[in-house]
């Protein structure tokens, strides 16, 4: 029993002595045990393995570097390609109108304002209406019997712009030529009169569309104004009547104000408003869409506004007044026909004078204008002009 249970102890001795000296020897080892100098067997036989493997981990980076450039290229291409998409549709914004509003592309944006009468500011003076008188090199004559008739001169033409906002302006783009004697000629007028507004157009018979173009541009450019009006230089106007007709419209945000018609669309060339693009107003022998004619019309703000800023893009017909009626015709716009606009010469401008009902223009439809204006536009002032005082005491 006895050398039983002591083989049990010493059993028991030696499993703790063993754990022990484990112990010990593990901590001993970590602490202070530092291995011998190698003889370079064990270490060559680590790099032999090391550098058996490193092949396959060199490779695998190459692989992945080539795998890395091809996607980088890839990745520039793109870029590339996105850069230049990019491109193209900032290009092709800045070319079209905008489209804030879609229901008149552009009508509130700011045009770049240019020099204005009052030193070259560049600051839109704000008025009343702004009256472009079309004339030609040619009518020189026409433009004094104007000046000697409704359209006032010197101080009272300044004192009608400050008192009133109302602009009135012979508009005249260049000739052909730079600096010619034409040219020389209307700057030696203007010196003069300080009364002609010179448009960057070149003169043509044919070219009035786009000359209606460049005068509303430029009159949006340099005055702030409510309406924007447009006369021939062979019609006669009352100012006061006509400041007074459009007053009654100035709350309605887009309208069209002139005497509306709707003539046949000319396709034979040999006419002398011949439509070279009649066939796009359906069969033979139809007729133009309402329309305003050309001899006085008028147009507010927003329209005017419209027109400058789509000029590049607004499409030009035959007659300048059918374009205006093209280019506003597909938009919200009120269309006024007021007959005061068109009346006759005397005997019928000067029977409605008379019975108190002012005409705003005369003309003789058979002329498009005041026939032999020159010789007759004073025969018509003294018959069917307004008082001084509806100018001048007008409530604007």
């Amino acid at each position: 029993m006895k050398n039983r249970n002591r083989g049990k102890i010493s059993s028991k001795w030696i499993a703790i002595l063993c754990i022990f000296s484990f112990v010990l020897g593990m901590l001993f080892s970590n602490r202070v045990w530092t291995p011998p100098e190698s003889d370079g067997r064990n270490i060559f036989g680590r790099r032999q393995t090391q550098e058996r493997d490193l092949p396959s981990v060199s490779d695998d980076c190459e692989t992945k570097n080539s795998q890395n450039g091809e996607m980088m290229g890839e990745f520039n291409k793109a870029q590339v390609a996105i850069q230049s998409v990019d491109d193209s549709i900032a290009k092709i914004q800045s070319e079209l109108p905008s489209t804030k509003d879609p229901l008149i592309p552009r009508i509130t944006e700011e045009v770049p304002s240019l020099s204005t009468d009052s030193g070259g500011s560049g600051t839109r003076k704000k008025t009343f209406m702004v009256i472009g008188i079309n004339t030609a090199f040619s009518s020189r004559k026409r433009r004094d019997s104007i000046r000697e008739t409704w359209m006032p001169q010197g101080a009272k033409l300044h004192r009608l712009e400050q008192e009133k906002g109302i602009v009135v302006r012979f508009m005249i783009g260049h000739s052909a030529i730079s600096n010619s004697i034409l040219d020389r000629a209307i700057d030696s007028e203007d010196a003069q009169h300080n009364d002609i507004l010179r448009l960057d157009h070149i003169e043509g018979y044919h070219e009035l569309t786009a000359k209606t173009k460049a005068f509303f541009s430029l009159a949006v450019a340099k005055w702030d104004a409510e309406f924007y009006v447009k006369i021939d230089d062979d019609v006669h106007v009352n100012l006061g009547t006509l400041a007074a007709t459009l007053a009654r419209h100035r709350l309605k945000p887009r309208v069209y104000i002139g005497c509306m018609k709707s003539g046949p669309v000319l396709y034979q060339k040999s006419v002398k408003y011949h439509e070279p693009e009649f066939w796009k107003f359906g069969e033979t022998g139809n007729k133009y869409f309402r329309h305003a004619t050309g001899q006085i019309y008028a147009i507010s703000k927003e329209l005017a506004t419209y027109v400058a800023n789509n000029r590049h893009i607004l499409h030009k017909y035959a007659n300048e007044d059918v374009s205006l009626g093209a280019w506003l015709i597909g938009l919200e716009v009120e269309h006024i026909d007021d007959r005061n606009l068109c009346c006759g010469t005397p005997p019928e401008c000067e029977w409605k004078a008379q019975a108190g009902n002012v005409c705003v223009a005369s003309f003789d439809w058979s002329c498009s204008g005041i026939c032999k204006s020159v010789e007759r536009i004073k025969h018509v002032h003294a018959k069917c002009s307004e008082s001084p005082a509806t100018l001048w005491g007008a409530l604007i």
